[in-house]
């Protein structure tokens, strides 16, 4: 399993329509093969803020979906950001 996990920071006053933008690629990404979750969202705290999660199968799961990420208009958007992919060989079921 990988999991991609991490935040970005973007303009301000510009994180609702950053995230409006998103839309399609968060159904396109749940849909994908091999994606087990894929979420694209606010920070309760920080205004400018998004943190970002994906979950799935295989490397190669996220190497397919890769090239399906922010457009041209959304990456100028982006001011700073520390998003890591982690290799997971084992997990626990918290809840469900």
């Amino acid at each position: 399993m990988v999991i991609v996990a991490g935040h970005i920071t973007v303009e301000p006053g510009r994180r609702q329509a950053y995230l409006a933008g998103c839309e399609q690629v968060v159904a396109l990404a749940r849909r994908a093969p091999g994606c087990l979750d894929f979420a694209i969202s606010a920070d309760l705290l920080d205004a400018d803020r998004i943190n970002i999660y994906e979950r799935w199968e295989t490397q190669s799961a996220v190497e397919a979906f890769r090239a399906s990420g922010p457009d041209d208009d959304q990456q100028t958007s982006i001011l700073a950001g520390a998003v890591e992919e982690y290799d997971v060989s084992g997990s626990r079921t918290l809840m469900g």
